[in-house]
């Protein structure tokens, strides 16, 4: 019996008719990069140790020091009466009664546990007796991943099995052992058909996923970066402006734009802000929730604010004709690996006709994009072993289960079933520089901030290095998240 395998290509939509959704939640309306994100040790463009710029008086600057998105997820945790009404017709609602007196903010964390997998090169796969890579379940890994693309199910069925002993059944121990378990769990899914939910799929879910993002948020500064860095490119692109038009690909519980639109109501004459949400269809919950505590944020700050949600599919129908624009605004949109992966190069084609003053791609997948399936996965585990050992703390911590359980095993599921399917992140670089966009240089603000941020949380391993257009901030040698302004 052999298991169906998708070579990897560009994915293309091809839905018959729009579905059809509750208009109360949503509006129905490549050659191999190995360099995307991971591997600035082989970049030429090296690592300023120079203080950044202090920006003038005149720049509109996001600041990070008011720690909006951090209440924005407290708000969530804390108001459970918002919680019970909003809640009530998907089920009983869980006890906020947990305590995160023990998760280490900020604390001094020392790489543990680092491991360079770009050793495995195609030779390497002809003679798999031979490897040496220092840690057995990694070559296991590597070796199952390679039956898979080669449709050898009943050996990848033996080295997983063999895999599972060897890890002891549970993802405890350094980080790059629980990244190993995870990917094994992926891969055994994989084989057997059987489904993993890779988004909360009832409300005791969705407020064990908003803890947990409590928790990285408390723990790293990767989620301020990134938020950082994209909300500063949109506001100098859009300063001036009286009408501010949004679309974010990757809105997730919009604790990003809390900082945002702080800054927008302490400007003279505030805009009235506009987002529209392009979501996957299960995100009734989540958008509920985004919808009505954005709405107050809003009306506490007094600010003009409306919010829209698209599903993926109807988007996927209908482009951006499903997303409404209005005259004079100043748009700007937020992009994501998965938006691509999803409705594939095409998108910036129909984006152009709607001519952006910014494009924002934030690249926080640490490029599982690969030729094929293994180099995938490989990309893959050196990604998320290095999220997990910048995180510090024991496999056996509670705080480091949660974030493990329901951050990073969920993305680790869909990065697997996405490289199976053949849907790969693309080389975004060609991309953007194909559909004739060019990059623009991040404002210092956002340099000043990014530094300014890793001074504040003081978090030895990371730094923040420039890369041709781009902000990036790195753990020790590898990179973890790069945000880039793009427009035509």
């Amino acid at each position: 019996m052999k298991v169906p395998f998708t070579a990897p290509k560009t994915h293309q939509s091809s839905n018959p008719k729009p579905p059809s959704f509750n208009s109360t939640t949503l509006r129905s309306t490549h050659p191999h990069e190995p360099k995307s994100v991971l591997d600035l040790r082989r970049s030429s463009s090296p690592v300023s140790d120079k203080p950044a710029k202090v920006p003038a008086s005149s720049d509109v600057v996001l600041s990070y020091s008011d720690d909006s998105s951090l209440q924005w997820v407290e708000h969530f945790l804390n108001n459970t009466d918002d919680w019970n009404s909003l809640l009530n017709d998907v089920g009983s609602i869980p006890q906020f009664t947990h305590s995160d007196s023990q998760i280490p903010v900020f604390s001094e964390f020392q790489s543990s546990d680092s491991f360079d997998l770009t050793q495995f090169n195609d030779d390497d796969y002809h003679h798999m007796d031979q490897w040496n890579c220092g840690s057995d379940f990694v070559g296991d890994i590597v070796r199952a991943s390679v039956c898979i693309e080669s449709n050898d199910p009943q050996l990848a069925h033996l080295i997983l099995a063999r895999l599972n002993q060897q890890l002891g059944g549970s993802a405890t121990g350094k980080p790059l052992r629980r990244a190993a378990f995870y990917f094994a769990e992926a891969l055994q899914s994989l084989l057997t058909g059987s489904t993993h939910p890779t988004r909360p799929s009832s409300s005791s879910e969705v407020v064990q996923t908003i803890k947990a993002h409590k928790t990285f948020s408390n723990v790293s500064p990767i989620t301020m970066f990134s938020n950082f860095t994209a909300n500063q490119a949109i506001l100098e692109a859009v300063n001036g402006s009286m009408l501010v038009h949004v679309v974010d690909f990757d809105i997730g519980l919009g604790g990003h734009w809390a900082s945002f639109m702080k800054v927008l109501a302490d400007q003279t004459s505030p805009p009235i802000l506009r987002i529209t949400a392009v979501v996957p269809e299960e995100y009734a919950i989540e958008s509920r929730l985004v919808r009505d505590n954005l709405g107050q944020f809003a009306r506490e700050l007094r600010i003009g604010f409306d919010i829209e949600f698209v599903s993926i599919r109807t988007f996927e129908f209908l482009s951006f004709k499903a997303i409404r624009f209005m005259g004079g605004e100043k748009t700007a949109v937020v992009l994501s690996p998965t938006i691509l992966r999803i409705v594939g190069a095409g998108i910036l084609t129909d984006l152009r006709r709607i001519a952006p003053h910014v494009v924002v791609y934030v690249d926080s997948e640490g490029s599982m994009d690969g030729s094929s399936f293994r180099d995938s996965v490989i990309n893959g585990l050196e990604f998320y072993s290095t999220v997990l050992d910048s995180l510090g703390g024991g496999g056996g911590d509670d705080w480091v289960r949660r974030i493990d359980t329901f951050l990073v095993r969920p993305k680790i599921f869909a990065a697997v079933e996405a490289a199976a399917a053949g849907r790969n992140a693309m080389p975004w670089r060609e991309v953007f520089t194909g559909a004739g966009m060019r990059p623009v240089v991040l404002g210092r603000c956002a340099e000043f901030q990014a530094e300014g941020l890793l001074r504040r949380v003081q978090v030895n391993g990371f730094h923040v290095a420039k890369r041709e257009a781009e902000l990036v901030l790195c753990w020790h040698d590898r990179a973890l998240v790069a945000t880039s302004a793009w427009r035509w």
